[in-house]
């Protein structure tokens, strides 16, 4: 162990990706699929070889040890972890193609969740566990990366902070760190957490009745927002509205950087309460599912009995449950969201899913998206400035920080949110040259830089799946999930020719 932990953080990353393919292994040695179980084994053992030879080859290597470093690390593992773990997805279905794998492995890492199979039976069930082991895995690597490495480099949300700091300008530096010991604290503060929910949410949701697969696959997914199913979302699943409960309380996960630290940090708690950001997530929970039931009582109003009572609860709770889903960039529909489409009468419901996956969860954790905090720095901003129209001799009371805010931190939301809109224009132009219609393209492509897979099914117009787009428009979409998954700054902050001097 002791020599693991000297290598190379991208031999620790592929020795660990690859070594999660026995989990799927044993399950197919439960299942009595020896076939799978085989190739499985096969594959890992003879990746894991390799590996080993390449971390006797650096033994001794001293790389740099700056968050700098660690970023471009970052990218290299983005890329090269699914070229690896798509070997055995390729020779297992034989249906598709190498790349198709790459792909499949490439959304399962990013937690986009989009898949190439629209009926699940298709891929053997150990496959689909290891599709959300692997989402998992992607989930708790960016929640350690956002906190070690995004952190010093004022990227990642937290160049809003940055702003706020005397002589830094969000953004615009890139700082050295001791990455290495940031990478072994957080990793050690966050895992137990992150490992225990999950065990706890899996065995919550066996009590409700789901299957084993359905049981590990959908708690994964949950806590790492990856949306990946093997019935094909949760319509599929035995555990019913309870389940769908728990999986709610859950995704406040993905809603603010302080929830892996609520049962290590004592203040923390305390934090939650004041979180602008889970003040923001109940705000849209509770005003956007009253906005769709507004406009059905005020437009196709029936008389209240029993039967329209009960069928309203379980809208608004299809409502409610599909907000925060996509809000968090997880991307699971209620199995109650077609009754809620139904009662509220809107046509349109998929444009409100696409704002809210932009608008994506809490920084340092699993979601994507643009992050609330800044929109609501942005929300902030613009308030301000409104009074000011209002009121322009007013003088208002402010501290020096909260000035900072207003102005350095609503400058850098905004540089970031106008790169993420000039990222979406890109890849929908891109994507619309392939073939692919405009409006499906728009879809598509906030499906990618969101890293909410589903969205694409569920707000897509005439959506008849991902394995009908070309491989060049998938090879598009590769780029789209790693640019959301890593955002625009982190890309600019490798090009920036500081970092190669």
């Amino acid at each position: 162990m002791t020599w693991f932990k000297s290598l190379p953080l991208f031999v620790q990353l592929l020795g660990f990706s690859v070594a999660t393919m026995y989990l799927p292994m044993l399950f197919a040695i439960r299942l009595e699929d020896w076939d799978v179980a085989r190739t499985l084994f096969y594959y890992t053992t003879f990746l894991l070889i390799i590996i080993t030879l390449i971390g006797i080859a650096v033994t001794g290597y001293a790389s740099q040890n700056s968050a700098r470093h660690y970023l471009l690390t970052v990218f290299g593992a983005f890329l090269i972890v699914p070229s690896l773990l798509a070997m055995p997805f390729d020779y297992l279905v034989p249906s598709i193609n190498y790349f198709q794998a790459y792909f499949e492995m490439l959304s399962s890492l990013t937690t986009t969740g989009a898949t190439l199979f629209d009926d699940p039976s298709i891929v053997p069930a150990p496959l689909h566990m290891m599709r959300a082991i692997l989402g998992w895995v992607g989930g708790f690597f960016i929640l350690v990366v956002a906190l070690s490495i995004f952190a010093p480099l004022h990227i990642g949300g937290f160049e809003v902070f940055a702003a706020f700091q005397d002589g830094q300008k969000g953004g615009s530096q890139i700082v050295n760190a001791d990455a290495s010991q940031r990478l072994t604290r957080y990793a050690s503060q966050i895992f137990p957490v992150y490992l225990f929910v999950t065990v706890f949410l899996i065995i919550a949701l066996l009590i409700a009745g789901d299957r084993t697969l359905v049981a590990v696959s959908h708690a994964m997914s949950i806590i790492s927002t990856s949306g990946i199913s093997p019935v094909g979302g949760l319509e599929g699943s035995s555990s019913g509205y309870w389940g769908e409960f728990l999986m709610f309380l859950f995704l406040f996960f993905a809603v603010s950087r302080h929830t892996f630290f609520c049962t290590t940090d004592p203040e923390a708690m305390q934090s939650l309460k004041l979180d602008k950001e889970i003040n923001l997530v109940l705000i849209c929970i509770i005003v956007i599912p009253i906005f769709l039931f507004a406009r059905h009582w005020t437009t196709t109003f029936e008389g209240i009995n029993d039967d329209n009572a009960i069928t309203a609860i379980v809208a608004f709770w299809g409502s409610v449950f599909t907000v925060l889903s996509f809000l968090s960039t997880t991307g699971f529909e209620s199995a109650a969201w077609t009754s809620a489409q139904s009662w509220s009468g809107l046509g349109t419901t998929g444009l409100i899913l696409m704002a809210l996956a932009i608008m994506g969860g809490g920084i340092a954790t699993t979601a994507g998206g643009v992050k609330l905090l800044r929109v609501y720095t942005l929300y902030k901003h613009g308030r301000r400035e409104i009074q000011r129209l209002t009121y322009p001799n007013a003088i208002f009371r402010s501290s020096s920080r909260a000035r900072k805010k207003n102005r350095e931190g609503a400058q850098i939301a905004w540089i970031f949110l106008m790169l993420f809109v000039l990222s979406l224009a890109v890849v929908a132009l891109a994507l619309s040259v392939t073939g692919i219609g405009f409006s499906d393209s728009l879809v598509f492509a906030t499906a990618g830089l969101s890293n909410t897979g589903p969205l694409a099914h569920a707000a897509g117009e005439s959506f008849t799946g991902y394995a009908n787009i070309s491989d060049t428009g998938k090879a598009i979409l590769c780029a789209a999930m790693v640019l959301g998954r890593l955002e625009a700054l982190a890309v600019i902050a490798v090009l920036n020719p500081s970092y190669w001097r």
